[in-house]
């Protein structure tokens, strides 16, 4: 049996070490991230149909194998998104621009259930637009 003095001394310990490892757990969402790569290329987007799941991390990685600088615009689907960095959006959080011979990660969290549209916003007269479904 613990005795009164004891018992006051490991609840506060113990109560401590809960606390400290809250943040260490949050940032584990980020860790278990899964990867999503869609790569941008003079003009098109492949693959042109993303699909994420509701609530569920993802690290997108946008590599731009072009030769001009090229955006992925999806300004509905990265503004109802939770963005560990927001940062990396740009025009106000619609996109993500992407130079030419780089790339761009972005952890998120997807959105409500729903289908979002995708283009470049400098190509898509061109025919570089997508789709990104979150079941």
């Amino acid at each position: 049996m613990i005795k009164p003095l004891a018992q006051s001394l490991i609840a506060p310990s113990l109560m401590t070490a809960l606390v400290l490892m809250l943040p260490a757990q949050a940032g584990d969402r980020w860790a278990h991230a899964q990867i999503v790569t869609v790569v941008m290329v003079d003009n098109r987007f492949e693959p042109d149909h993303v699909t994420f799941q509701h609530g569920k991390p993802y690290e997108l990685r946008l590599e731009n194998h072009g030769k001009d600088m090229h955006e992925f615009t999806a300004p509905a689907f990265l503004k109802a998104a939770t963005i560990k960095d927001k940062r990396r959006l740009a025009n106000g959080g619609s996109d993500v621009v992407v130079q030419p011979g780089t790339s761009v990660t972005v952890l998120l969290i997807a959105p409500a259930k729903g289908s979002y549209d995708l283009t470049c916003a400098d190509h898509d007269w061109d025919g570089m637009v997508g789709k990104i479904t979150v079941d």
